[in-house]
Parts: structure tokens; sequence; C-alpha cells
């Protein structure tokens, strides 16, 4: 492995400069494409019972481990601003102040904490094991579903069957999307580490 691996901490320290202006255009162009992939990421529906799968989540999850807690977070915020603004970014074609303080709301914020976490523990290099990645996808996935949950009890009442409603049904497609994940990230880096000697 070269210096330059060996010192990177998550996936986008490998290319391209740490410092001057050409970092901080860098990090713009990789905030757009992050939106953009998470915004069509979220347009994808694969058929599956009980729920389909959408595959936002995994995009979220993924980004935070290649970009970090720093930049992913930037990503997310935007990629929410844009939402908010009325851009149909989320899935189903939605937007708006509306649909972000309906249901999915919390479900919302927790991607913002998913992200911060997830992106932390990948500098950390939890994302270059699966044993590692795998821990960490599930803390960040448990970080999207606590508000997520939280908000669904308080926008609908906590007499409701609010696990059943916003949790049970999408556990079968999350462990999917978690074990792809968590295969990618650590076969990611193998490949780079073998590339680069």
């Amino acid at each position: 492995m070269t210096e330059f691996a060996a010192k990177s901490t998550v996936l986008v320290d490998l290319f391209g400069a740490a410092a001057g202006p050409s970092a901080w255009l860098r990090r713009g162009l990789l905030v757009v494409l992050g939106v953009g992939l998470l915004a069509a990421a979220a347009q994808i529906r694969v058929p599956m019972w009980p729920v389909p799968i959408t595959m936002g989540t995994f995009a979220v999850l993924t980004l935070a481990a290649a970009y970090g807690a720093r930049l992913g977070g930037v990503t997310i915020l935007a990629y929410l601003a844009l939402g908010a603004a009325g851009a149909r970014v989320f899935a189903g074609d939605t937007a708006g102040l509306a649909y972000m303080t309906g249901g999915t709301g919390g479900y919302l914020a927790g991607y913002v904490l998913a992200t911060l976490a997830i992106g932390t523990l990948a500098a950390r290099g939890w994302d270059r094991s699966m044993g590692r990645m795998a821990l960490a996808l599930l803390i960040g996935n448990a970080l999207i579903y606590l508000p997520g949950l939280l908000w669904l009890g308080t926008l609908y009442g906590w007499d409701k069957p609010i696990l059943a409603w916003g949790l049970i049904p999408f556990l079968p497609g999350d462990a999917i999307k978690l074990a792809l994940a968590c295969v990618l990230m650590p076969s990611i880096w193998r490949l780079i580490d073998a590339r680069r000697g």
C-alpha cells in the first residue's frame, strides 16, 4: 500500500488534494455527486414482501462510509435542504416541508445521525473489515429508526402500532441492504490495497 493510501481515512481521501482552492472545488463536486446519488437511489424500488425495498438508506449508509462524517454530513444536509426547498429528491417523487414533517420526518433526521456515526467509524477503519462494517451499519440503521419511531409515536399517538407501521415490515429489506453494504465497502478497500501494492 502506498503512503498516501495508508494515510487515507475514508475512500474519498484517495481522490485529490487535501488543502487549497482545488480541495474546496473537489469537495463541492463530491457533495453534488453525493446528492445526485442519494436522489437517484431514493427512486429505486425493488419489489419485495411485505414492503418494497427502497435504496435510499443503502445510499445513505454507504455514502457515509465513503465520505466520512464531515463531508457526508454536509452532503446529507444539502440533500435534505433541496428536498425542503421542493426538489423531488425523496422516495416516491415527493418533496417539501409538509412531506418532511409527516411520517417520514424522523427517519430523514436519522439520516444525519447515521451519517455522522458511520462516517466517524469509517474514519477509524471500521469500513475495512466485514465484522466492524456490519456493526457500524447496525448502529447507523438504529440511528435512523430511533428518531423515526419516536416521531411516528409523537405524530400519531403511542396507542397506535408504531413498531408494526414503522419498523417490522422494513427489517427484511434492511437486512439485505446492510449485507450488501457490509460486503461492498471492505471489498472496495481490498481492491484498492491490492492495486496499490
